[in-house]
This record gives C-alpha cells, structure tokens and sequence, in this order.
C-alpha cells in the first residue's frame, strides 16, 4: 500500500506500528474496524482505542514528536500539506491529506516506513521495535477439544487423598 493513500483504520494501525517506544501491542475491536493499543507514552498509560485519523488527542502522541513541522492547511488541489522531520525518523519528509492531520500522520509513517508498507495484519500483536509477531496460541484447524481424563493431568491439584 501507498503511504500517500493510507486512511482509516489502516492508517491509525501504521501510526500505531510507527510508535514503537510507546505501543507495546496492538488489537482490534469493533468487529476489526477500530485499531486499539497497549502501551505507556511518557508515563501516560493507553489501554484501547486508538484512532489518530479522527482524534486530535491520539495525533498528538505522533505531534509531540515532530522536532521540525511546516504546514499549509490547504494547497492549491485543495490537499493540506506538511513538511515534517520526526524524532527518529530517517529523514524530512512530506505529507498530503484530507486534513493536516492526516497529512501530519502519513508523514509520520513515511518517516518511519518508507513510501509504502504492507496490509495491514488483522490479529493481536507485539510489538518489539519495528517488527511484530502476534500474540496468542493457534491450533492446528482452530479446534480444541477438551477430552476427559479420569487420572488428572500434569498440573491438575485434584482433592487430597483421604
């Protein structure tokens, strides 16, 4: 996926991707369609949504970051636009969008990601630097059956004997 076309949910999950230092671990809710996160940005905890494409409050984690930000609310194809650098970022870089927060988010995930980056991976993950593995035990055809066993289990307490 382009950068440049990122919006919704994917791009608050690449936003939220791009905040490693703060984001621990990303999950959806709402059916899929909300992008929610664990995480602890400079002593302030975040336990859920998180939707910077619509909410000023979780732009700002990416805001506070910006080390030089140039801005024009609207150019002439009637796009705002941002020239951004972002604390450990790779480099200045541009960003188009409906809104100057959309474009100050797609800068963002530019300056961490490059001009494009993958689908976006829809189940509970970690995040470890910039990489993530999901979280969670899958079965083999995701059933599990639980067959009942009279002598115990390893780990199974049972009552004391009398």
């Amino acid at each position: 996926m382009k950068v440049a076309e990122l919006n919704g949910v994917a791009l608050d999950y690449w936003v939220a991707r791009s905040l490693h230092d703060f984001v621990r671990e990303i999950y959806f809710t709402d059916s899929g369609e909300t992008v929610s996160i664990r995480g602890n940005d400079r002593g302030r905890p975040w336990d859920g949504r998180f939707t910077p494409s619509t909410s000023w409050e979780a732009a700002a984690a990416v805001l506070e970051r910006a080390q030089r930000l140039e801005v024009s609310e609207r150019t002439d194809g009637g796009a705002a636009h941002c020239v951004a650098e972002f604390h450990g970022g790779q480099r200045a870089v541009e960003g188009r969008g409906d809104s100057l927060r959309v474009a100050l988010l797609r800068a963002f995930v530019a300056s961490r990601f490059g001009d494009s980056v993958d689908e976006v991976l829809r189940e509970p993950q970690a995040l470890t630097g910039d990489r993530v593995r999901p979280i969670g035990e899958r079965t083999s055809g995701d059933v599990v059956e639980d067959v009942p066993s009279p002598d115990g289990r390893i780990g199974d307490i049972q009552s004391p004997p009398r």
